[in-house]
């Protein structure tokens, strides 16, 4: 895997873009803490570029089936690219709505850009390296971030913000410069381009996803990691006022940031000893009990201790979830599913950002993470039902898979 040149590309490129990112996303936070006094127009501002995201999934997802996915990859950069214009605009008018159209741009190049990625990978390495290959991008993924975060707030202490979109400009100019070199065979895929232009992108899809237990199953069993995600800075912000601690907040982020790439790094190993069933419930228990730790966090080790939990978790727990999705879900439907999948991921992330407001001013945060805990392993519980109602070995057949 390593001598591929396409690992390379796709590696470098996505830590190059997950810096531009995360330059941006800081940018982004200093540019609302000028203008908008409102916490709530902060949401609604950064709810909108999301939304368009959504809005703009079903054709993304068919466009990446009826076309090259390096194609749309390059064009998606570029607009990336082309949408931190639209800042620098903002940043000399002063003007809020021009932020907007930069967010809008941004997420829409993304609603782009991340199927078909997802799409692509299966293309250029092979089937039993799939589940290696997502740990490590997801590994580079959250380094990016670690790093991007810390580069971004000791930048805008030493130069303007106008200078920070532009290093992001650049990383993103990088990103479209580095996917231009990609070379993959996409004739292995030939029914791609029949797709009917006429189908509603994702109707489709849903036969298929109904069709094959084990994605379907694999697809809802990803929110259960997202009832801890969706309000993880909220919880860190009420973890640090329960223990009077601003320092506890770096520590947790770096706790789980280091505890993920850890599970992200170990899951070539861990899979070669336990099979994708195993890692799939065994993580996803576990995600209920870091949960569940958190009735204690008024205790900073134990606080600590439950996002090291949880980052290893959901380390482990995601590059098997996707490897499913790219080895039991036909090629020529990649776009759309990822795509689709990418729309999910962003709606259930704003409900339960919301939902998790509300419980914390509700009933406080012990309680919250006891009803998130419970249900969390209630739902992995069922699901274990549900394969052993309908028979699903999915170990067997991944192994019948890869021997073949």
């Amino acid at each position: 895997m390593w001598k591929n040149r396409n690992v390379w590309i796709i590696l470098t490129g996505e830590f190059v873009a997950g810096l531009g990112l995360w330059l941006g996303i800081i940018g982004n936070l200093e540019f609302m803490q000028e203008k908008v006094p409102s916490d709530f127009v902060k949401a609604l501002i950064l709810a909108g570029g999301l939304l368009a995201g959504v809005a703009i999934g079903p054709l993304a997802g068919r466009l990446t089936d009826q076309g090259s996915k390096k194609k749309i990859m390059l064009i998606s950069s570029v607009v990336r690219a082309l949408s931190v214009l639209f800042m620098f605009v903002a940043i000399e008018t002063g003007s809020v709505l021009w932020m907007v159209v930069f967010l809008v741009f941004l997420q829409g190049s993304a609603a782009f850009y991340f199927p078909a990625l997802q799409a692509a990978i299966p293309l250029i390495v092979k089937e039993r390296e799939l589940l290696a290959l997502n740990g490590i991008h997801m590994n580079v993924s959250t380094l990016s971030r670690v790093i991007g975060t810390a580069i971004a707030g000791i930048l805008l202490t030493l130069i303007s913000l106008r200078d920070v979109y532009a290093l992001s400009l650049v990383a993103y100019l990088l990103l479209a410069v580095a996917t231009w070199f990609l070379k993959i065979d996409e004739t292995a895929v030939p029914s791609a381009k029949k797709v009917d232009k006429s189908t509603g992108g994702f109707k489709d899809v849903f036969p298929i996803i109904k069709s094959i237990p084990v994605i379907f199953m694999t697809l809802v069993m990803t929110l259960i990691p997202l009832l801890f995600i969706g309000g993880f800075n909220l919880l860190v912000i009420n973890i640090s006022e329960l223990q009077d601690s601003t320092a506890i907040k770096g520590w947790i982020y770096t706790a789980e940031g280091i505890a993920f790439m850890a599970g992200a790094f170990l899951i070539k190993r861990i899979g070669e000893k336990f099979s994708v069933f195993s890692i799939l419930f065994t993580f996803s228990f576990l995600i209920g009990v870091a949960q569940l730790m958190l009735y204690f966090a008024d205790i900073p080790a134990v606080s600590i201790a439950a996002f090291v939990l949880f980052g290893f978790s959901v380390g482990c727990f995601f590059p098997t979830a996707v490897t499913i999705f790219q080895t039991r879900m036909p090629k020529d439907y990649h776009g759309r599913f990822f795509s689709f999948r990418n729309m999910l991921d962003r709606i259930v992330f704003q409900v339960v950002l919301l939902v998790t407001g509300f419980f914390l001013d509700l009933i406080g945060l012990q309680l919250m993470v006891v009803l998130f805990g419970i249900s969390s392993i209630l739902m992995t519980g069922a699901f274990l039902v549900y394969t052993r109602k309908h028979e699903l070995h999915i170990e067997k057949e991944e192994a019948e898979r890869l021997s073949s």
